[in-house]
């Protein structure tokens, strides 16, 4: 399939994970079919103060094209401004994460709990798409917990301010990696997404 013009080349993706996801742990997916490859997110803090180890979640190997750094971060000016420091080093396309349940990011309103303000969102996202050259992603859950679940409203702001593609996590913040995935909920935001849908 296509993210905007970049070929993927396969169906099978590397989901970035915190603390595991980095260069030498790519290399090694790949090898073993992962069409596309994710840092582990990065905060935007760290690239806008600077962190001890940010040189390791940012470099990646030419090999590992086509290649995605996945940034988060509650203050859309801050965001803005760390996703085109990301894009000067030259990654194939730049994820929004959207959807990490931690409380120690979603507390702070990044992640999952950015889901609770779809109007930061839609500056979120229109800000880096109009700004970036490379294509921009976001990653979702449902929402913050069962009565909150907005993920169609989500998709709705995300593809009207030209989102190139977007990942959904079928579970609530709540939920965090418990329970069933929705899988229903998948369907549901395949059914209005004219961007593909991970």
């Amino acid at each position: 399939f296509r993210i905007r013009e970049l070929d993927i080349p396969g169906r099978l993706l590397l989901a970035p994970m915190d603390g595991f996801t980095d260069s030498p742990f790519r290399r090694i997916c790949r090898e073993f079919g992962a069409s596309l490859l994710t840092s582990e997110f990065i905060n935007g803090i760290d690239l806008m103060y600077g962190h001890p180890h940010l040189k390791y979640k940012t470099f990646f190997h030419a090999s590992e094209r086509p290649f995605a750094f996945q940034v988060f971060d509650d203050e859309p000016e801050r965001l803005l401004s760390s996703a085109l420091k990301l894009q000067e080093l030259a990654p194939d396309l730049i994820d929004i994460n959207m959807g990490c349940s931690a409380k120690s990011v979603s507390n702070r309103g990044a992640g999952a709990g950015l889901l609770k303000h779809p109007e930061k969102i839609k500056i979120i996202a229109s800000s880096l798409v109009s700004t970036l050259r490379v294509p921009i992603t976001a990653k979702i859950r449902l929402g913050w917990d069962d009565e909150t679940r907005n993920y169609l409203d989500i998709v709705a702001i995300l593809v009207d301010c030209g989102i190139s593609a977007i990942t959904v996590h079928a579970r609530t913040r709540k939920q965090g990696y418990s329970g069933l995935a929705d899988w229903d909920a998948i369907a549901a935001v395949k059914l209005v997404s004219p961007v593909p849908v991970i």
